[in-house]
């Protein structure tokens, strides 16, 4: 009888925690894709819950985050894209954390045969590939540098826009320009191009990527739990591994 008592007591727990585990939907900048996909069996392992991703631009994450979209939590690949949804009310309180940073450089085919092993180099190219620097963080930072470096006026009209970092990464891949800027945890990914330089760090701009937890999801619970998963040891191994700079986890402030 009280083995019966003992599995009956363990199936209400299963039952118990099945009924609370949620599958969260989170949306993230394109060059974490690797990173999260890595981890969402562990998250889920540590947890119980599961997790769904949407990759893309930061831009077009948070437009539709704000347009309603059912989000749970939010990776963003730039500061003002979060202070937008926060300032919207659409972050959980307290859930915000400046998580993690990454690093510009210059790629090229890796068969190619022009010399490019400065800024300078990159006036005499025919196309060059950015994230579109009208929108995407990948494209913003990128254009930042190069209007700091006084070689803007020469290299913006030769630039190809891509929709996310990753599509810029693509257009390299594929011999389509002759260079990209992306981020470092993109290039080493390919095989097909090779680092022709990295951007100098008194050059670079400061690149963080702020996570939240939403409040218009479907599961906020699992939503709060992968922002805080994200701050584990084990996320924070994979997140260096793929090539991340791993912040301390300050919680984030909007831009004064």
């Amino acid at each position: 009888m009280r083995a019966f008592h003992l599995s009956c007591a363990l199936l209400l727990l299963l039952v118990t925690v099945s009924a609370r585990a949620e599958k969260a939907l989170v949306f993230a900048a394109a060059s974490t894709t690797n990173a999260l996909q890595e981890l969402a069996p562990a998250f889920t392992k540590a947890t119980g819950h599961e997790v769904a991703f949407a990759f893309g631009a930061s831009s077009d994450l948070a437009r539709q985050a704000t347009a309603g979209a059912p989000a749970d939590a939010f990776l963003s690949a730039d500061v003002p894209r979060m202070d937008a949804l926060e300032g919207a009310g659409l972050v959980q309180p307290g859930t915000r954390v400046d998580l993690l940073s990454n690093r510009l450089v210059v790629v090229v085919p890796v068969g190619a045969k022009e010399r490019v092993a400065g800024v300078a180099d990159l006036k005499g190219l025919k196309r060059l590939a950015l994230a579109d620097p009208a929108a995407v963080p990948a494209g913003v930072y990128a254009k930042g540098w190069l209007e700091k470096a006084g070689v803007w006026k020469d290299v913006g009209p030769k630039v190809v826009p891509a929709l996310d970092v990753r599509a810029a990464l693509s257009a390299v891949e594929a011999g389509r320009v002759d260079a990209g800027v992306v981020y470092a945890t993109d290039a080493a990914q390919s095989k097909k191009v090779r680092v022709a330089f990295a951007v100098p760090e008194a050059e670079a701009p400061r690149i963080v990527y702020p996570v939240a937890a939403l409040t218009k999801g479907k599961a906020p619970e699992a939503g709060r739990a992968f922002v805080r998963f994200l701050r584990s040891e084990e996320a924070r191994r994979v997140f260096s591994r793929h090539g991340f700079l791993v912040l301390g986890g300050e919680t984030g402030k909007p831009a004064p």
